[in-house]
């Protein structure tokens, strides 16, 4: 079993590009795979972890409903945002400047065959995040993602989650909001829940900006540990 994960910055990066250089990783690594079998071979699968940044862009999953976008083709263009219909798990959700977003791409034989603790893991990676801040997130039960205050009428999602998986392997992943523009979700019903508030790091901390780069240091220190990879 590999456990060496590949990590890559991507920088600020259109979505549909990415989404693209997703698709290739996820294919080469599902064509490794058919090849062991086929040829009784046991060749390592590879292991990506992507971090990015997207402009403006709404993404709805395969099940979810267009409805829950709240504004028209014009007016996506008067706030130079852009929207995907992709092939990942879960409703729309919001990506943009502020948010830290990372795309695990993992053959999960490599580590454990089950999709539910991998998402589960996921959340605890951004929930040991947040608890370094002093922030008490948590699981929302039937809600993927992570939330705070949970079970009261102030509960809001810090961090979006969405997966696909075939053949063991992943893509797509989590949209966490750090120094996010919260107004871009009043144009969504996030995650296809009503009700339900929005909130990013910064507002929480009740600092302008928080930095990026520390950030993403704890989530690899926390992912490392969880997955017992090693990250280079």
């Amino acid at each position: 079993m590999n456990k060496v994960v590949t990590l890559q910055e991507l920088g600020l990066k259109d979505y549909k590009e990415t989404w693209d250089y997703q698709e290739s990783l996820f294919k080469g690594i599902l064509d490794q795979k058919i090849r062991n079998r086929r040829e009784e071979r046991t060749d390592p699968t590879s292991n990506y972890l992507l971090f990015v940044e997207h402009p403006h862009v709404y993404t709805l999953g395969k099940s979810g409903d267009k409805s829950n976008l709240l504004i028209d083709e014009e007016q996506l263009k008067q706030k130079n945002a852009s929207f995907y219909k992709i092939n990942r798990g879960g409703d729309i959700t919001y990506h943009g400047p502020g948010q830290i977003v990372g795309y695990p791409i993992l053959d999960l034989e490599n580590f454990f065959s089950d999709i539910h603790k991998y998402l589960r893991l996921l959340e605890e990676v951004i929930i040991l995040t947040l608890a370094e801040y002093g922030v008490k997130a948590e699981r929302s039960s039937g809600e993927t993602g992570v939330w705070l205050d949970v079970g009261t009428p102030f509960a809001r999602k810090i961090c979006a989650m969405g997966v696909r998986a075939s053949r063991w392997v992943t893509m797509h992943g989590f949209a966490f909001n750090v120094n996010a523009d919260l107004g871009y979700f009043d144009n969504i019903v996030p995650c296809g829940i009503k009700g339900k508030a929005v909130t990013s790091l910064n507002v929480e901390l009740g600092v302008p900006e928080v930095s990026t780069v520390e950030i993403k240091e704890k989530i690899k220190k926390h992912f490392t540990a969880l997955f017992e990879a090693e990250l280079r």
